[in-house]
């Protein structure tokens, strides 16, 4: 009996090699090239339709057979709204390049940083000086009296300084006054004229906070802040540009591994074509069963839905890609299909986790962003601190003040001394003495009472004499120069508010310091994760190559033996089903290697640096 089956073996393996010739033919597809751009143009060529009618472009493309004739179904690889006859070829490098220049979220972070600059340089014109010209003319008109008409050109030049926080005004005013009361001010008093009183005063006036408000205040602790915010924003842009990047790589890998694995499910919708028409030749020479044909077929049928689901994900990867380097939802690229260019990278050598881990916490955007919080966290603790001190100001005026009295006598003159008046009704202290001296200018008052003296007054100093032009003047007599310095004194009593905003900040600094903490805990798991998924992935390719290697070894035996009728079309599907996977599982670890450098460069924030992409820092203007 023994013998008996060795002779049977003996038998059934010199079948087996003198059908090795046969059986090759029928064998897989080879295991698509990954220079996609080469290959998507063979794939439209081998597969194009074998019937004369033409369909029409974006239509449904398989076409199943009935079971009274041959099948000869081929496949159209379109896609609804992509015109197969415009293709786009892409790099890697290009893909990048247009997602910098026409992504919109990268577009919105740009102008974060624009905003953040604009808001700068509105809070540093606070210390652009200030020009006031203020011209005005006033007519008082009072029940009795005379109408009165005064002019004023007042000007001044208002300057912040920024060292000191103190307030520098310089001015120059000048009056025309017919008003008595205003006459009286101007003069202190000291003149009295009929006519319009003239007045220049030149000058300026210094403010200095001595104790707060002296190192800061809060103008200078917004610029300050604001200098913070702008570098904030452009950590926000890089973080967002890098974030868009990482995406556009991982959705052109994804957009590779989904064409590959599309041409995978034609080879295997090919070897199910190829497996039917030997069955059909086998029911023809009547060496099989007519059932075994709709098997074949309903495996043809499953692998043309493995086909459809691979071509949709195409599309999704495609329009993925799409999304983020092109700018307008109008754009004629959207029907163009994308033929990528650029092949997996592998890379044997390991990740240094020291080192990822050293340019994670030196580049991330994230730590970059809480170290500038904690910066402006100190200028408002200084702030706060210097506004629970009293106030002191120093307050200085040098000004040069000068005066004329229009056109008044300049020439010495007599008069009497005083002219009598009725009494009852004197106007002078002079005319009632006169009065009780000289009651009703009786004969028996002295002799004095009927002569009066002349006295000669002297005329208005000839520098009174002018208008405009000798106030002016008189700016640079000896007798100009004014001076005036004070001290202002402010004691808020409790002053609970600056209290309650410095105890603010400090738990703010609290806060921000358990911030980075635990963004410090997410950066060391998301890099530790990233050289993880690196290393896994490597390994896998390695794997899979391997599976795939065994699996095409298992499909040619698998062949051979139905050829000489030893196994059944169950099992060599399953065979030819591994393969197939096998060739998945290789190209997935492909892309998942590749994602995750792409996933390594964004946690490590060394994406601009592999990838030669300069950013400029934003202009905080330190002046």
């Amino acid at each position: 009996m023994k013998s008996l089956r060795f002779y049977a073996l003996i038998l059934t393996l010199s079948v087996s090699y003198c059908g090795l010739n046969a059986a090759r033919s029928f064998a897989q597809v080879p295991t698509p090239s990954p220079q996609l751009a080469e290959n998507q143009g063979d794939l439209r060529k081998n597969f194009v339709r074998e019937d004369s009618t033409k369909t029409e472009e974006n239509q449904p493309s398989f076409r199943f057979s009935n079971k009274s004739a041959p099948r000869t179904t081929a496949t159209n690889l379109s896609r609804p709204g992509v015109q197969n006859s415009q293709t786009m070829t892409l790099t890697l490098n290009e893909a990048i390049r247009k997602a910098l220049e026409n992504n919109n979220d990268i577009e919105v972070a740009k102008n974060d940083v624009r905003i953040a600059e604009s808001t700068l340089r509105s809070l540093l014109g606070i210390y652009d000086g200030v020009f006031t010209f203020a011209p005005n003319l006033d007519r008082t008109s009072t029940t009795g009296r005379s109408a009165t008409t005064d002019f004023r050109v007042n000007s001044d030049f208002t300057q912040q300084i920024k060292p000191g926080g103190g307030t520098v005004r310089a001015f120059l005013n000048n009056s025309r006054t017919e008003n008595q009361f205003a006459q009286q001010q101007v003069t202190s008093g000291s003149t009295s004229t009929s006519g319009a009183v003239f007045s220049t005063s030149l000058g300026v006036t210094y403010t200095q906070p001595l104790w707060r408000n002296l190192k800061t205040d809060s103008t200078r602790r917004q610029i300050k802040i604001q200098r913070k915010r702008v570098s904030q924003s452009d950590a926000d842009f890089r973080r967002q540009a890098i974030t868009i990047i990482s995406q556009v790589q991982s959705a052109y890998w994804d957009l590779v591994f989904a064409l590959r694995n599309q041409q995978n499910q034609v080879a295997n919708v090919n070897l199910s074509r190829e497996n039917l028409r030997q069955i059909e030749a086998k029911i023809n020479a009547g060496s099989a069963a007519p059932l075994e044909k709709a098997e074949v077929e309903t495996e043809l049928a499953t692998r043309e839905g493995d086909l459809l689901s691979a071509t949709q994900q195409v599309s999704i990867a495609e329009n993925l890609l799409k999304q983020l380097f092109l700018r307008d939802p109008n754009a004629t690229e959207w029907v163009s299909q994308i033929v990528p260019t650029d092949a997996p990278v592998l890379n044997d050598e390991p990740v240094d986790l020291d080192a990822a881990m050293k340019d994670a916490m030196q580049f991330r955007p994230e730590l970059s962003r809480l170290k500038l919080e904690k910066e402006v966290n100190k200028i408002n603790l200084d702030f706060f601190k210097n506004q629970t001190k009293p106030r002191i100001d120093l307050v200085t005026t040098a000004s040069l003040d000068g005066l004329s009295l229009g056109n008044v006598n300049t020439n010495s003159f007599r008069a009497p001394l005083f002219v009598p008046e009725p009494a009852g009704s004197e106007t002078s202290v002079s005319s009632y003495l006169y009065n009780l001296i000289c009651p009703n200018r009786n004969p028996g008052n002295p002799a004095s009472c009927t002569n009066i003296p002349d006295v000669t007054f002297d005329g208005s100093p000839s520098f009174f004499k002018g208008g405009f032009n000798r106030s002016f003047a008189n700016l640079f007599r000896s007798d100009a120069p004014n001076f005036t310095v004070g001290v202002t004194f402010s004691f808020p009593l409790r002053n609970k508010t600056a209290k309650a905003d410095l105890a603010t900040a400090r738990f703010e600094g609290e806060q921000i310091d358990a911030q980075t903490r635990s963004q410090e805990q997410l950066v060391v798991a998301e890099v530790r994760n990233a050289v993880q998924a690196v290393e896994t992935a490597r390994q896998r390719i390695a794997t899979f190559k391997r599976a795939v290697a065994n699996a095409e070894i298992q499909l040619e035996g698998e062949r051979k033996l139905f050829e000489v009728g030893r196994t059944t079309t169950f099992l060599l599907f399953q065979r030819e089903n591994a393969l197939t996977n096998a060739r998945n599982s290789e190209i997935r670890a492909e892309t998942d290697y590749n994602k995750a450098l792409s996933e390594l460069q964004r946690v490590t924030s060394t994406t601009f640096r592999v990838n030669n992409i300069q950013v400029d820092s934003p202009v905080t203007d330190q002046k």
